[in-house]
Formats: C-alpha cells, sequence, structure tokens
C-alpha cells in the first residue's frame, strides 16, 4: 500500500514540476522563451487551465503527503522507557526480593555478579592485576 502511494505520490510531483514550468512567468523569460506556447492555448484559457491543474495537483500532493504521514506513523507502534532497558524482565520482580538496578543488570550481562539479588556481607571485592 505504501509503495502504491509513493509511486502516485511522485508522478503527482513530476505532473506538478511540469505544469508550473509550463505556466508564463510575470517578469522574466519562461519556458516558452517570454511569449508562452505557441497555438497550444491562448492568454486567458491557457491561463485558467494551468492555474485549475496546479491548484489540483497541489491538493493531490498535500493529501499523498499526509497518507504517507499517516502511514509512517501507523507502523510505528509506541515503546516505553521500560521496554527498552536490555535485560529488563517481562513482569514484576519476584515477591520478597528487591528489583534489581540497572548497574547490576549490566554486572549480570557482563557476567560479572551472580544473578541473584545483591547482599551486603563485607567490604566490596576488587580485582587484582596479574
Amino acid at each position: 500500500m505504501q509503495t502504491v502511494l509513493i509511486v502516485i505520490h511522485l508522478l503527482i510531483v513530476l505532473a506538478l514540476i511540469g505544469v508550473v514550468l509550463l505556466q508564463r512567468s510575470e517578469g522574466g523569460l519562461g519556458l516558452g522563451g517570454g511569449g508562452g506556447v505557441s497555438g497550444f492555448m491562448t492568454g486567458r484559457g491557457q491561463a485558467n487551465a494551468l492555474t485549475r491543474a496546479t491548484a489540483i495537483l497541489a491538493t493531490a500532493f498535500f493529501m499523498t503527503s499526509l497518507a504517507l504521514g499517516v502511514l509512517a506513523n501507523r507502523e510505528r507502534a509506541p515503546r516505553s522507557v521500560f521496554e527498552t532497558v536490555p535485560g529488563a524482565p517481562a513482569g514484576q520482580a519476584a515477591p520478597g526480593t528487591a528489583a534489581p538496578n540497572v548497574l547490576e543488570q549490566l554486572q549480570r550481562m557482563q557476567g560479572d555478579q551472580p544473578s541473584g539479588p545483591a547482599t551486603p556481607s563485607g567490604p566490596p571485592q576488587v580485582p587484582q592485576s596479574r
């Protein structure tokens, strides 16, 4: 669905660019050398048709832009900050145990600490270099 909408959007963009370039400029040289496209349409009829085409294409461009924005935002589900913590438990902690903090979770991921709750049993052990 999104790919089809992108292709339609790009076709509208190309048509809008073409219609804008066909319009006669007020002060400078236009695409046709200042005189417009000779023999295609004359003066007022050409301006009305190109103005209407520009308005229709601009509206279609706006609508496809909004639709693409809505589709892109719909596919992205809102996420909680707590869901992004690595190693976070799916539910709550077991009753009677304290929930581990972020530092303890990171240490468990590195394998420096057992998975049980931390109990203070003396001064912390500092690893010695070999």
